[in-house]
């Protein structure tokens, strides 16, 4: 019998059309998300322009869908789509405190949305828990919670993932803007009686945008929004991801830039799922900073697989193809030298999270277990930012806690500082005391 080898079976894709550009279209999406692609991106930022009401399980809470203007790290406009979810009944004198959610990895393709799931509006479910009853992460960590203080809840699905054009995966800064809009959005809601008080919270990929976020005080100040004049009291980021921490300080020459990037490409090529995060986050980065070409970092044949499979598939569907695919060789997809990285490194550095006092304080919690986001990122953020004068907690949760593990392990305590936000209560600078 002929041995069907994994180049024989890419031949045959080939022959079939699998590599075809044909196959770069949209994957199909629900008539809400279908209906949103079609529209402009015009308006001002966080400004509703479609809303449906959906059924919530959470007790006393009202959901609904949403897509809103946002913008991105040029400048240009895009549209967001997500979920707002918000006690039931008449808002007590002076409003409801926004929370504001940012998730993490779901994929890149336009079905790959939170909100896109049935039921969406629940307590956080993931994907490798046991209790995990779909093919992504979803749901919105405490929501109930958060509903019985009587804050309303907003989840952004980020840019492109179910509003239209190329989502820009981990592109911190333009992810955090996602998640302000997000707030303003359900802010301009009248049927959510917010006020102006803001928490931002996410995880991840979302940890990066929360932090990214804290740095970008012109963005949050501008006028002629939806919904001027967001208060954020403070951040929490579990277990945050910044590759833009691990670039090299001072002036960023060629050899730095080689070395910045080549050093990216190593620490997330260790294993399937980290590739797939790391390979996702350059299709992303370069979906922000259209200069740069994927065929910087990839052979002929890794640009082809990549934009295939992002196009269309959501975070563990693609590294299932890429280990079926490709098993053990899945590098052989990148170029042994890498070509044009001054202009990637400046690209990583810039879509990244700003080296700027925060705005409000952030609180990190972290696993000492956590293998999918090195914990050394946050302790370089937090080094940094405390030298700036910011005030960074970070806490190593409890027992051995991994990336999946985190925002379960983390809720006690995040629950707890959010409160004490919220009501006003004093909290001494977090940063270690040398």
């Amino acid at each position: 019998m002929k041995k069907i080898t994994r180049l024989s079976v890419l031949a045959l894709g080939t022959a079939l059309g699998v590599l075809s550009p044909t196959v770069f279209a949209d994957p199909p999406v629900q008539p809400f998300y279908a209906s949103v692609m079609k529209m402009a991106p015009e308006g001002k930022l966080g400004q509703v322009i479609k809303q449906e009401k959906i059924e919530t399980s959470v007790k006393g809470a009202q959901a609904w869908k949403i897509a809103y203007i946002s913008s991105d790290i040029a400048g240009r406009k895009t549209i967001s789509t997500g979920l707002v979810v918000a006690p039931v009944g008449q808002a007590p004198a002076g409003g409801r405190p926004v929370i504001t959610w940012a998730h993490g990895t779901t994929g890149s393709a336009q079905n790959c949305g939170p909100s896109q799931v049935l039921d969406p509006a629940v307590p956080l479910n993931e994907y490798f828990l046991v209790g995990g009853n779909s093919w992504t992460d979803y749901g919105i960590p405490a929501v109930e919670e958060f509903i019985k203080e009587g804050y309303v809840l907003v989840a952004t699905d980020y840019q492109g993932l179910g509003g239209g054009g190329r989502h820009q995966y981990s592109v911190s800064a333009t992810n955090g803007m996602d998640t302000l809009n997000a707030a303003r959005a359900a802010g301009s809601m009248k049927e959510t009686g917010a006020n102006k008080k803001t928490i931002v919270y996410g995880w991840s990929q979302g940890g990066g945008a929360t932090i990214a976020l804290a740095g970008m005080p012109d963005y949050i100040k501008q006028t002629g929004t939806a919904f001027d004049g967001v208060e954020i009291l403070g951040f929490v980021a579990l277990a945050p991801q910044d590759i833009s921490i691990l670039a090299p300080v001072g002036k960023l020459d060629q050899a730095a830039a080689d070395k910045y990037l080549q050093g990216s490409l190593k620490m997330f090529s260790d294993n399937i799922f980290n590739f797939t995060h790391a390979t996702m986050f350059y299709w992303g980065t370069q979906a922000a900073f259209p200069n740069l070409k994927l065929s910087d970092l990839f052979t002929d044949e890794g640009v082809k697989v990549v934009n295939e499979i992002y196009n269309n598939k959501c975070m563990h569907a693609a590294s299932d193809t890429f280990n079926f695919n490709y098993a053990t060789t899945y590098t052989n997809l990148l170029k042994s030298t890498p070509t044009n990285t001054m202009a990637w490194a400046q690209a990583m550095i810039k879509g990244g999270v700003p080296v700027v006092r925060p705005v409000a304080p952030v609180q990190i919690y972290f696993g000492s277990k956590d293998t999918a986001v090195p914990p050394m990122m946050h302790k370089l953020y937090q080094d940094q930012i405390c030298k700036l004068g910011g005030n960074v907690g970070r806490m190593q949760l409890p027992g051995e806690q991994s990336h999946f593990t985190t925002p379960g392990s983390s809720k006690p305590f995040y629950l707890a500082w959010v409160k004490d936000r919220v009501s006003g209560k004093p909290l001494e600078n977090a940063c270690p005391k040398n």
